[in-house]
């Protein structure tokens, strides 16, 4: 069975040496001919994913795994095609098609009439049959199985959730369930009724945790008025059974939950997943709200961010909320500078912010956004003249951080 993965990013590739682990011939197919070199050479493009690097070495040492630029060298005899390149949106928050697009138009000549056209992307609902196979001509053997898997842990992702299936047909759905079975070590593979079914199953998922965080979130600013410790009653709540309250913080990052959202119809007739995003989208100026009512103005004050990275130990800024952070904080006349060592001061430049390399660094405040496992050795009394910390994820211990002789300031206590 030869499979071809079209779009070998921080999802394709581990998709691809996770296909060639279990004896597949793979092709990997990309338009960025850097990283097509460097997949081939041996060097593993991305970073801090587990057992990636490791995987690569072994497919291209068993020649099981081969990148190319050439779309018609990756198609024209696979069985299996596995689109994973990027949806994301347009300045105006509409979906963004033009790499699916592109992708789909640079195949379609080459494909094999008998191969599967799997869309492992997430798309709006009927992208996969109305977009993707109108623009590949193709009535029978097409799929959507929208991937399951956060950075960092893709692997292990991989061999813990069922893998949900959605074909047009009975024999996409044979043919996918061989592929699976064959490329995944997944628990079960759950076919449901059709594409549209399992591109709505992963908005649905992703949605179902942006409006709890964003509702933990209205309850921790509740709470803060009211004098209640939001955490300390949220894990009391959540020793009833139906209670599953997430924790609060400065708002939700990452390609995912930021995007469904305006996946959905602007018609009025799901509103909450939208409000949702209002509600994630204005912790960061609650917060950094509530660090100037600690210490007072921030006007001309120097504020030190902990964190580019939308999750702590992944190297990925997608709609962080550090961006969020930077604003407001500029916004009340403070400098905000950033530190974050899983990038380079280069990195951190491109996006227009300050970086600091190494710390301490003068600050009067300190905002936690990401808190990397490198910062768990931070002595906060190395930093002279700070005076508070506005722990942004509930990383901190309270009585710590008083100890070291600053202000503690968190979301919901």
């Amino acid at each position: 069975m030869k499979v071809a993965v079209v779009g070998l990013g921080k999802i394709g590739l581990p998709l691809a040496v996770q296909y060639a682990s279990r004896g597949l011939a793979v092709i990997g197919y990309d338009i960025d001919p850097a990283r097509v070199k460097s997949i081939n050479s041996g060097c593993c493009p991305l970073e801090g994913e587990e057992g990636l690097e490791e995987g690569l070495s072994a497919a291209l040492a068993d020649a099981r795994l081969h990148t190319t630029t050439d779309p018609k060298y990756a198609i024209s005899d696979a069985s299996v095609v596995v689109l994973i390149v990027p949806v994301g949106l347009t300045p105006k928050r509409d979906p963004d098609f033009t790499q699916l697009d592109a992708a789909t138009a640079a195949i379609a000549p080459h494909l094999p009439a008998d191969a599967l056209v799997i869309v492992e992307t997430t798309v709006p609902v009927g992208t996969t049959r109305s977009r993707v196979g109108v623009a590949l001509r193709r009535t029978t053997l097409l799929a959507a199985s929208p991937e399951r898997v956060s950075s960092g842990r893709i692997f292990q992702d991989l061999r813990s959730y069922p893998k949900v299936i959605g074909t047009i047909d009975d024999a996409s759905w044979e043919k996918a369930k061989a592929f699976y079975r064959a490329a995944l070590d997944a628990p079960s593979l759950i076919r449901v009724r059709d594409p549209e079914t399992a591109e709505f199953v992963k908005l649905a998922e992703g949605m179902y945790r942006d409006v709890n965080i964003a509702l933990a979130s209205e309850l921790a600013r509740y709470a803060d008025s009211a004098g209640v410790d939001a955490n300390e009653a949220f894990a009391a709540a959540n020793t009833q059974p139906y209670s599953q309250l997430h924790q609060p913080g400065l708002g939700v990052g990452g390609h995912c939950l930021p995007v469904y959202p305006y996946f959905l119809p602007d018609d009025g007739t799901t509103r909450l997943p939208r409000l949702a995003r209002d509600a994630n989208d204005a912790m960061a100026q609650y917060g950094v709200a509530k660090l100037e009512a600690a210490i007072g103005p921030l006007r001309d004050k120097t504020v030190l961010i902990l964190g580019l990275a939308y999750r702590a130990n992944v190297k990925e800024s997608a709609h962080s909320s550090a961006f969020l952070l930077v604003d407001a904080v500029a916004e009340r006349g403070a400098r905000a500078v950033l530190h974050d060592p899983l990038f380079s001061d280069e990195e951190v430049r491109a996006f227009g912010l300050e970086p600091v390399r190494s710390l301490p660094v003068p600050a009067d405040a300190i905002i936690v956004q990401a808190w990397h496992d490198a910062y768990r050795d931070l002595d906060l009394r190395s930093f002279a003249g700070c005076l508070a910390v506005l722990d942004g994820r509930n990383a901190l211990d309270r009585n710590a951080v008083e100890a070291s002789g600053l202000l503690y300031v968190g979301i919901g206590s």
